[in-house]
């Protein structure tokens, strides 16, 4: 299979800081692959390097072939790579309606943004309910929904996630899991950065596992939930 996005060597941090140590990730067109590991070890670094919101200090990044490690981040989006943020970061005084059409202001989306709206809607059925409601005003739960829907709205190639289930009730978790079986479904290539190590590797078709900045372990999701350093540090077992 051909990786649609892939990381070699990379380094990055703040300032001084070095974060990142030699990274190397790949992600095979149509699959959904998870990068797990605790809290501050490097995982949203990468996805901020990944969408040039700071810049690479070695390595690269290839998208399509193509090496984008150097393009600023606002010219992400328009090659297809898209990121769901921690924390949502929606425009909580703006509609549901307005902030789905947000996501369609890019140079690939803008053409199909009816479509992909009706799209959204199927998916998110509480979103339509809420269209014209203020994001601010909706549940945890369902701002969420509102993010993931929003980067759906951006046509991605590449959807990216940061701690997607943080903080949500189970009850929304599944929804969420199921959602991104849809997805899979489809086609869609994604990367699942998760602290919940369990649920992204139930749901995953290929895991990375990271620790202090370095890829520590890899392979099919299946097979490293079976590890046994995966299973007494992050799955209780």
């Amino acid at each position: 299979m051909m990786a649609l996005l892939e990381i070699q060597d990379l380094e990055s941090g703040y300032g001084e800081v070095q974060i990142l140590w030699g990274v190397n990730l790949s992600l095979e067109k149509g699959r959904l692959t998870s990068l797990v590991g605790g809290n501050g070890v490097g995982k949203t670094t990468l996805l901020r390097t990944i969408t040039g919101t700071i810049k690479p200090w070695r390595g690269s990044v290839r998208f399509n072939g193509q090496e984008i490690g150097h393009l600023p981040a606002y010219r992400k989006p328009d090659l297809g790579v898209v990121l769901v943020p921690e924390g949502r970061q929606l425009f909580t005084d703006m509609s549901v309606r307005e902030n789905l059409e947000m996501g369609a202001t890019n140079s690939r989306a803008r053409a199909h943004a009816a479509q992909n709206l009706e799209r959204v809607f199927g998916l998110f059925p509480r979103l339509k309910e809420r269209e014209s409601q203020r994001a601010g005003t909706l549940s945890g739960g369902e701002q969420q929904m509102l993010a993931v829907a929003r980067g759906l709205m951006a046509e991605p190639e590449v959807l990216m996630f940061d701690e997607l289930y943080l903080g949500l009730a189970p009850v929304l978790v599944l929804n969420l899991f199921e959602t991104l079986q849809q997805l899979k479904r489809e086609g869609l290539t994604m990367l699942l950065v998760e602290q919940n190590v369990h649920m992204a590797l139930s749901v995953s078709d290929y895991a990375y596992v990271m620790a202090e900045g370095r890829i520590t372990l890899e392979g099919p999701a299946a097979e490293v939930a079976q590890q046994d350093e995966v299973k007494k540090a992050y799955l209780g077992i």
